[in-house]
């Protein structure tokens, strides 16, 4: 999108978007948002190790903007959503989240915006805590009832085999891997049963 002649010379405005899986959809983290640069990763929040974090963060400058739809898209817990935070600000840059309808920037020492980024975050990494007690409970009484039967394996036992026999012929695991559409580790999973 384009900017305004008003927003021209204040810096970048760059957004970061994350989803868990690439069936997601990254459109509406930032719809209507007007946007020099956008990087996108499609990988879990559960750390910061993720590709186009890092290359944003090395991306900012002095005067840039980082605009996030939630926290949650940055980081999952408290302390790494505190840190990214500090680290962006401490550039010059600063980050607006769309969803909480907060910016924080490094230029005032604001206590209250500390005490709402922490408790935001903590209110976030509380609530998937909870999600993910729910999904362990609900997981146990499937299985006390008999019904869960856990996740489809990726290949049948008959493709199972094939995936074996071609590795043990000499062919690259990683072409093996793509050519039954399943990840490295799935097939290394699959060689060790």
């Amino acid at each position: 999108m384009h900017r305004s002649k008003e927003q021209a010379g204040k810096g970048k405005r760059v957004g970061y978007v994350r989803v868990s899986s690439a069936e997601q959809n990254t459109e509406r983290q930032l719809e209507g948002v007007e946007i020099d640069k956008v990087y996108t990763d499609k990988a879990s929040g559960k750390d910061t190790n993720r590709p186009k974090l890092t290359e944003v963060i090395d991306y900012l400058r002095d005067g840039d903007t980082l605009i996030v739809h939630s926290m949650d898209r940055l980081a999952r817990n408290t302390e790494d959503l505190l840190r990214l935070v500090r680290e962006i600000t401490d550039k010059g840059a600063t980050v607006e989240f769309i969803k909480e309808k907060l910016t924080f920037n490094g230029q005032a020492d604001d206590p209250m915006s500390h005490l709402m980024l922490s408790m935001l975050g903590a209110f976030a990494q509380f609530e998937r805590a909870l999600i993910r007690e729910r999904q362990r409970e609900g997981i146990a009484i499937a299985k006390a009832k008999g019904v869960y039967t856990g996740r489809k394996p990726a290949l049948t036992a008959e493709q199972a085999a094939q995936l074996k026999a071609r590795v043990a012929a000499g062919e690259a695991k990683a072409h093996v891997a793509r050519a039954f559409g399943i990840s490295r580790e799935t097939l290394y999973q699959y060689l060790r049963s």
